[in-house]
């Protein structure tokens, strides 16, 4: 491959992946506690025959750490964090962070996640309440009680680098650094958090992404059309 085409190969590669990630963002707006994908690139440089070639380099994706407006459902085991930290939520495989708090209680008495995940109290235990406790309230402070007193404190933590966590699907995280409880969590009970995505913004770097990819598709287009044309007046000379 010639060098321009290697040049308009990494930026096709590196504008196919800002349209991923743009797609994922717009196929989960309304995905309670998502948040929103970037990617960053980045010039490579490489030194060929005197000359510095600069090549497009996908260097990182991040998420964008602002919250979501809140929706309020009148649900008591709905809950939402206004400030930082995820709740924790225990997996098979171990335990995972997230801020969608769509909870409910599972026959057992425990309260889970829509995926039978337990919600983890501040001691990494599951939470569960007793058939007599009917009137659920949660504080601010993310206490849980019931007219029968407190039960447990929902379980809200931190990761020591944020951006070091990494995504199980929509709204569940894996955390690559040790975590720490948040102090003083501002929990909202009775909303959930909705998405931090704005769908007409997505749509917008959609259209913008796909423009770039056609124009520099176009350009390889064209350039292979110019290698082709000389090669059809160079072959002719040849023979002669």
């Amino acid at each position: 491959m010639d060098l321009l085409a290697s040049i308009a190969a990494s930026r096709l590669a590196a504008q196919q992946r800002a349209m991923e990630v743009t797609a994922d963002n717009f196929a989960n707006a309304n995905t309670p506690g998502y948040k929103e994908h970037r990617v960053q690139f980045s010039d490579w440089l490489s030194r060929q025959r005197g000359a510095t070639i600069a090549f497009t380099q996908d260097r990182a994706t991040w998420r964008e750490p602002q919250p979501g407006t809140l929706s309020h459902t009148g649900n008591p085991l709905d809950v939402a964090l206004t400030g930082d930290g995820y709740f924790t939520v225990g997996t098979p495989r171990g335990p995972r962070l997230t801020r969608d708090g769509r909870f409910g209680l599972l026959p057992d008495g425990r309260i889970a996640d829509g995926a039978g995940n337990a919600l983890l109290d501040t001691n990494g235990q599951p939470i569960r309440v007793s058939p007599a406790d009917t009137r659920l309230t949660v504080a601010g402070d993310g206490t849980l009680s019931s007219e029968n007193g407190q039960l447990a404190k929902l379980g809200v933590v931190t990761p020591s680098d944020p951006m070091r966590i990494t995504a199980e699907g929509g709204t569940l995280f894996r955390a690559n650094t040790p975590t720490q409880p948040v102090t003083t969590p501002a929990v909202v009970q009775g909303a959930v958090e909705d998405s931090n995505v704005k769908p007409v913004l997505e749509l917008t770097r959609m259209m913008d992404g796909l423009r770039q990819f056609q124009f520099v598709s176009q350009f390889v287009q064209a350039e292979s059309d110019r290698q082709q044309q000389a090669i059809d007046r160079l072959l002719p000379a040849a023979g002669a």
